[in-house]
């Protein structure tokens, strides 16, 4: 019951007619949050995109200048002469063929897969399991590379990677709730510049459609998109 009455309560200081300031929105986010962990804020951008053509299928990364409050497991698939440079620049995970039968199996306990160019033809049978959790290591996103060590500093520094869905929405973790105001929005401004960047020639009418933060469990903050895009 006590939870009920809370999130009433809380869903009441969000008015699902108004658009929100990113400033605005980032403190909010904070006062509405119902969960006791530092819940991951995320942002859910509806694109005006096709994500069925080839040229709107949007993807990229961005490195976050705050993080994401999130310390991320990343597997490095390899070849052995790779493995000291890739355990040295502090991966969780070393190996290949032992990991390729793990993924096959199901095991999916990270949350990035970088590879070497030389050992993808033997990754690209476990796209059925990578794929649908964003996981398949891509050279747009600076996760096949021969520079592992590099790849994986990135990773850790905050760097995250976007892909619009088959409905035309990118959802992106910019931080936790534990996260400043100023840090939430600054976080937000990045990714979406970002995605503005990423904008395909093709594209037509309204590029940002709606743009909406929200913590694990709260209710979603509508953001003003007029003042994102100049």
């Amino acid at each position: 019951m006590g939870i009920t009455k809370k999130r009433k309560a809380i869903a009441g200081k969000v008015d699902d007619k108004k658009v929100y300031s990113l400033a605005e929105a980032s403190g909010l986010v904070k006062q509405v949050n119902t969960t006791k962990f530092d819940s991951s804020v995320d942002l859910h951008i509806r694109l005006g995109v096709d994500p069925k053509k080839a040229d709107q299928a949007i993807r990229g990364t961005v490195t976050l200048p705050h993080g994401t409050g999130k310390t991320k497991k990343v597997l490095v698939l390899c070849t052995p002469d790779k493995e000291a440079e890739a355990n040295a620049a502090g991966a969780d995970f070393v190996g290949l063929d032992e990991f390729i039968t793990k993924i096959e199996g199901g095991w999916t306990d990270i949350d990035v897969i970088v590879a070497t160019p030389s050992v993808m033809p033997k990754i690209g049978k476990l796209g059925k399991v990578l794929g649908p959790r964003n996981l398949m290591p891509n050279p747009k996103t600076g996760t096949v590379t021969n520079d592992v060590a590099a790849a994986i500093k990135d990773v850790k520094a905050g760097k995250v990677a976007f892909k619009v869905d088959k409905a035309g929405i990118v959802h992106a973790s910019i931080g936790r709730v534990s996260f400043t105001p100023e840090k939430i929005a600054e976080n937000s401004m990045e990714l979406l510049n970002a995605i503005v960047k990423a904008k395909p020639s093709t594209a037509k009418g309204t590029y940002l459609k709606s743009v909406f933060m929200a913590s694990s469990m709260s209710p979603s903050i509508a953001i003003d998109t007029k003042v994102l895009v100049h």
